[in-house]
């Protein structure tokens, strides 16, 4: 099943996909900065994480990342998590990233990827300049690269 466009409202893009593993191996895998460089499908993301053994709200991790060519390292923190079901964490920069996973059958999980840039700080603009740069766009193509390569991991059995 492909990656489907949601409506999640204004500054924000979200995405979406049918995985077949249970929400729980899901969230295991997303809830442990650690591992993000195997899903990510945005080419930012390195191998290189400080995070603590399990995330809690207020956990910071720490993220080797690169971008244009140039590396560098950002620290977020956690400001939600239900375990199996949701985990979120804020940039430095304000803005969100938030997956959700719905259980849709033991074997069968709905998940989502949010990309929420409202309310990004006190550059009372900023929201515009993900936007006018581009990266609310080059964002909305690495949720989706993401959730393909998430999906492609946990093949539906024949």
């Amino acid at each position: 099943m492909p990656v489907t466009v949601v409506d999640a409202g204004p500054k924000q893009i979200s995405r979406s996909v049918e995985v077949a593993a249970p929400a729980a191996e899901l969230f295991a895998v997303v809830a442990d900065p650690r591992r993000h460089h195997e899903i990510d499908g945005s080419g930012t993301v390195r191998t290189n994480v400080s995070a603590p053994a399990e995330l809690t709200v207020g956990s910071r991790f720490s993220t080797k990342m690169r971008m244009f060519g140039v590396p560098y390292r950002i620290t977020s923190t956690v400001t939600a998590l239900k375990p199996g079901e949701l985990v979120e964490w804020r940039h430095p920069f304000g803005h969100h990233w938030r997956w959700e996973f719905e259980a849709i059958s033991p074997t069968l999980t709905r998940v989502t990827e949010t990309f929420d840039y409202r309310g990004t700080g006190a550059i009372k603009d900023r929201a515009g300049y993900y936007d006018r740069l581009g990266f609310a766009k080059a964002n909305a193509s690495g949720i989706e690269a993401t959730l393909n390569r998430l999906q492609q991991r946990y093949p539906a059995a024949p």
